[in-house]
């Protein structure tokens, strides 16, 4: 086992470079949600000289680069995701963004790289791989409907069939050097709440004579909390808020009708169905029991993300032997969303995060313009993701 830690550790070294170079150009040339045509270039391009097999998914620029072991075995897939956020760039970075209003703030360039890493070395490394690794590179996470559901509906995909799938996230809580786990369920689906409320508008001196939306709109928002607080299961995750709300009145003008947007996010599929029956009959009854009227779509996001427990523990396992027990950390659910959901649906997969923080330094939030990973992160990545499909593929 030593023999081959200290194997994959010099090629790592050796192409850590070239990983960080990788790393540069993505974050200086972001490109938005399935307009990702020059980065999935570049990556194809680096990937294409090495002789890696590179399959096109169907529809914008999603691909799928293919490494065959020297033996029969599982196929094990490894996701990163190519857009980046209509965020304008505001570090003093070197490598800052060039294209204004267009960020790497939620770390794909780091993903990108890492992977790209990770196939050079496996690609060199092939006599020690049983089966086949499968690099996928996503079009358009951050935006719906996301990539990963195209790409699993894709026949590419279903004849490639893998047996596993790995994702990782940075995550500027944890410090650099640092891999979060959660075994089950980890991140919540996220779906979009759009309400429109209407009633009969007028002089807001005259109430009287008018059917207030307000009034509704406001009886609407309390009620649908006890949705939560009274119906959710107690021991599944729930989050329903409201943080739009458009009445475009005045102070003596009751408009005729309000506008909310919010989120519904939990852990569990057959509650979300529930809940979203819940949401529609209490909004559309609450408002004609006022002499009003009320519109409901809800727009599914991504599912949840679920970390097969087998695969989270081996992987966990794998973790503490590269690079030891205090730098694997157990994370706790949390309720934002990654269209890795889909995946872990139905492939047995696990979500890992990847520490990018700086030591002794105040963490930058994901989708901040200030949002900077620490470049030395791509070291512990590489060598992990490398790691566990060298050793999950025994």
């Amino acid at each position: 086992m030593d023999s081959l830690k200290d194997t994959v550790a010099t090629l790592v070294q050796n192409h850590l470079q070239g990983v960080i170079n990788c790393y540069r150009h993505i974050h200086q040339n972001p490109e938005l949600s399935f307009n990702e045509v020059n980065t999935s270039n570049y990556l194809k391009e680096i990937l294409l000289k090495e002789g890696i097999n590179i399959i096109p998914i169907e529809g914008r620029y999603s691909f799928i680069a293919v490494i065959e072991g020297n033996e029969s075995g599982k196929t094990i897939g490894l996701r990163a995701e190519l857009d980046a956020l209509p965020v304008n760039e505001e570090t003093t970075l070197d490598l800052r963004s060039q294209n204004h209003g267009i960020m790497h703030a939620c770390g794909h360039d780091i993903h990108m790289a890492s992977l790209i890493g990770v196939g050079l070395i496996l690609n060199e490394l092939k006599a020690y791989i049983k089966g086949t690794v499968l690099l996928i590179f996503e079009s358009g996470e951050e935006q719906l409907p996301g990539g990963a559901k195209a790409i699993m509906e894709s026949s590419e995909f279903k004849r490639l069939n893998p047996d596993c799938i790995i994702g990782m996230h940075v995550l500027p809580e944890l410090n650099t050097g640092e891999i979060g786990v959660c075994s089950g369920r980890y991140m919540a689906s996220g779906d979009e709440v759009y309400l429109t409320v209407k009633g009969k508008g007028g002089h807001a001196a005259l109430p009287h004579t008018l059917v207030d939306p307000i009034v509704i709109s406001s009886n609407i928002l309390l009620n649908l909390q006890t949705i939560v607080s009274r119906n959710a299961p107690a021991l599944i995750p729930t989050v329903l808020s409201f943080g739009r709300v458009e009445a475009m009145g005045a102070t003596n003008v009751i408009p005729n009708e309000v506008k909310i947007a919010g989120t519904f996010r939990t852990m569990d599929e057959s509650w979300r169905t529930k809940a979203h029956s819940l949401i529609v009959a209490n909004a559309k009854g609450i408002a004609q029991s006022m002499g009003g009227d009320c519109t409901v779509e809800i727009r599914n996001g991504y599912p949840s993300v679920y970390n097969n427990p087998e695969l989270t523990n081996k992987a966990r396992t794998l973790a503490v032997e590269l690079i030891g027990e205090s730098k694997v950390i157990g994370l706790e659910p949390r309720m934002t969303t990654d269209d890795f959901a889909y995946f872990s649906q139905v492939v047995p997969s696990v979500f890992l995060r990847l520490g990018v923080g700086f030591d002794n330094a105040e963490k930058t939030q994901l989708h901040s313009p200030n949002f900077v990973a620490n470049e030395k992160s791509l070291f512990t990545a590489t060598s992990l993701l490398c790691w566990l499909v060298l050793k999950l593929a025994d």
